[in-house]
């Protein structure tokens, strides 16, 4: 098994923490093949408190999101959570993210977060692209969950990294929705729509951000900053039924703009 370890830490290394470590791990093929098969089925609890664009940058740590990281209270731990989904969805398993942070009782806490999708590899070394932070965010957006909830879900995509087994497919035949959007910018935004078929199925999963979550007075609250749409028929270009997923979205329902393909696609049992 090869290691390169990179000594200096940029791009994704400086978006969050300083003094942090870059591994790329090359396993052997078998093993390779072996995550991959099994690496679309993820697991999702990210606290929708969590997705907070001040933390997130494409190229440099911005003084506002180094303090968030290295805050010892509750928002230093929502803004690990967001590194550790963000280092999830943009890396793939062979990579990992390594850093420190000291909590209010001067103990030093190791982390080292893994990959697992790849939606946005080069990060570990180059500026993210306009097209890695809208896979990255609509990974990010797709995991967010209301209860903090562990539910496991199919992301699925038009791209190589969110191909999926037909296994998979007959596994996971609930299409919840979609999301899109990019965190990234100078004005984030990031989308959910839902399929109107499922949203109970989706519900009774504990899985409420495609569609919203129901409040007991009948109301519907969105997940933190995400914005629900409605009916993926109306925003979305029809389902690919072979594949499970819409392979673009709109922001609006007459499809106006440009449409964006970097859109997962979430199923459930």
């Amino acid at each position: 098994m090869k290691r390169i370890t990179a000594i200096t830490c940029w791009s994704l290394a400086t978006t969050f923490m300083t003094g942090c470590t870059f591994d790329a791990t090359f396993p052997q093929e078998a093993e390779a093949l072996g995550e991959a098969e099994s690496q679309l089925v993820v697991s999702n609890a990210l606290n929708p408190n969590a997705l907070n664009p001040n933390a997130l940058n494409p190229n440099a740590l911005s003084p506002s999101a180094l303090q968030l990281i290295q805050d010892p209270g509750s928002s230093g731990d929502l803004s690990r959570q967001l590194l550790r989904y963000t280092v999830s969805c943009a890396l793939n398993p062979t990579q990992s993210f390594s850093f420190s942070w000291t909590d209010a009782f001067g103990v030093v806490h190791s982390e080292t977060y893994s990959g697992l999708l790849g939606l946005a590899v080069g990060w570990a070394n180059n500026r993210l692209s306009t097209s890695g932070a809208e896979w990255v965010s609509a990974c990010l957006a797709s995991r967010v969950n209301w209860y903090g909830a562990t539910v496991i879900i199919s992301s699925r995509g038009p791209t190589a990294h969110l191909s999926t087994t037909s296994e998979e497919r007959a596994g996971y035949p609930a299409i919840e929705g979609a999301f899109f959007g990019n965190l990234f910018t100078s004005t984030p935004a990031i989308y959910s729509c839902h399929n109107l078929t499922n949203v109970d199925n989706s519900r009774s999963q504990q899985r409420d951000c495609a569609a919203g979550h129901v409040n007991p007075d009948g109301s519907v609250s969105s997940c933190g900053m995400l914005q629900i749409l409605g009916s993926c028929s109306d925003y979305c270009s029809s389902i690919d039924a072979s594949r499970g997923y819409y392979p673009s979205c709109f922001t609006s329902s007459d499809h106006l703009g440009t449409p964006i393909s970097a859109v997962v696609t979430t199923a459930l049992p």
